[in-house]
């Protein structure tokens, strides 16, 4: 069974930082490309980093420069290391992944950006 578990994410102040992590079981990590998602109120779910198998990463152009995707193969985790948040950041983050044609996803993680 593919489980993907998130954690992280919560309040934090314009120009502050937050990390999520996703904890993957049931895959063989190492060989999956991880994406992290997020959605906002009336918005579509947008992609907003990749991580491919041999860590080689894409970005949005909207967090580009600002946010970091990684994965740690020996935890079968990925992170989001987001830096310089704007209040247009705040959605729920998704961590997900396709196995075998199939899109599995994380529960999701609130992220508010507010002074």
């Amino acid at each position: 069974q593919v489980r993907l578990v998130e954690r992280g994410g919560g309040l934090a102040q314009p120009g502050g930082s937050l990390r999520l992590s996703c904890a993957t079981s049931g895959i063989n990590f190492k060989i999956y490309t991880m994406n992290w998602y997020r959605q906002s109120p009336g918005n579509e779910r947008e992609l907003v980093a990749v991580i491919n198998s041999d860590g080689s990463t894409n970005y949005s152009d909207s967090v580009r420069g600002r946010f970091t995707i990684s994965r740690d193969n020996a935890r079968s985790t990925v992170y989001l290391q987001m830096s310089r948040l704007k209040s247009e950041d705040t959605a729920v983050y998704y961590c997900s992944t396709r196995s075998r044609g199939q899109p599995f996803w994380g529960q999701g993680n609130r992220v508010t950006v507010s002074s």
